[in-house]
């Protein structure tokens, strides 16, 4: 873990390194790759979700019901796996709110 003398010790040497004309720019793209790093953070724990939820579907026998909302929402499912089901059902809905949106 890195104290408090470590860190002003660091900050020192980075500002004798790159001087006070780059450091706000280093703290943009610091701060920019850190908002994009949590994006993608953010997503993958989405996907992850969203993976664990059609694993318990399909082990609940809810898969005729994941085909039952597809068609309801005017999706072939024919020859689809449950996995492709669910990703055009979340593809038409989140299409219909920002239908809604507009």
């Amino acid at each position: 873990m890195i104290g408090p003398t470590e860190t002003l010790l660091i900050f020192v040497i980075i500002l004798l390194l790159f001087g006070t004309d780059k450091l706000p720019e280093m703290a943009r793209a610091m701060g920019k790759a850190m908002g994009e790093f949590k994006k993608a953070q953010k997503e993958a724990e989405y996907e992850l979700s969203e993976f664990q939820y059609s694993k318990r579907a399909a082990e609940k026998g809810e898969v005729d019901r994941i085909k039952r909302v597809a068609e309801e929402l005017k999706i072939k499912t024919e020859g689809k796996t449950d996995d492709e089901l669910l990703d055009e059902i979340q593809k038409e809905l989140r299409k219909r709110a920002e239908e809604q949106n507009v």
